[in-house]
């Protein structure tokens, strides 16, 4: 993380078997600024299902016991898919700081995901701070919040999670 990290944070951390390494950095890199780490595992190279680590992390992120979430897999696609399921959860898979700060200014995200095979560790790293250090703009941006937020409360259980 580069200086001027933003304030102490609680986030949750997760990981396929594909992403097992881009987070054990991550975890160290984050609590070297500061940050109060939950690691939701996966912590080895044996075969797991990432929806299970996505809604692990999801759910410490909407029960409120960790601020953001960060989510790591292959692509990054299938952790935010599978993050994305669950109501309250604004997940986006991040390649740069500019979509890790747009995404946060603008869509308030309160998830970022990696791709281990698709994004260097340095442009992770990059991305994360620049997540983490980015505020929500408010104004014109709520409208669409609020839009989402009726959509969650529209689904059913059973249409939220299958």
């Amino acid at each position: 993380m580069v200086a001027h990290s933003p304030p102490s944070l609680s986030l949750a951390i997760g990981a396929d078997h594909a992403g097992v390494a881009v987070k054990a950095a991550l975890i160290e890199a984050l609590t070297a600024a500061g940050h109060r780490v939950t690691d939701c595992g996966t912590d080895g190279p044996a075969s797991v299902d990432y929806p299970d680590f996505a809604q692990a992390v999801a759910g410490q992120v909407t029960s409120g016991q960790v601020s953001l979430g960060v989510l790591v897999c292959g692509t990054g696609i299938g952790m935010c898919i599978a993050a994305n399921r669950l109501p309250g959860i604004r997940a986006a898979v991040l390649h740069s700081t500019t979509e890790a700060r747009l995404t946060r200014a603008h869509n308030d995200a309160n998830m970022a995901c990696f791709g281990a095979r698709t994004t260097g560790i340095e442009i992770i790293l990059d991305s994360l701070h620049a997540f983490l250090a980015t505020p929500y703009e408010g104004g014109r941006h709520d409208r669409r919040l609020r839009k989402l937020s009726a959509a969650d409360a529209a689904l059913t259980p059973s249409e939220a999670a299958p």
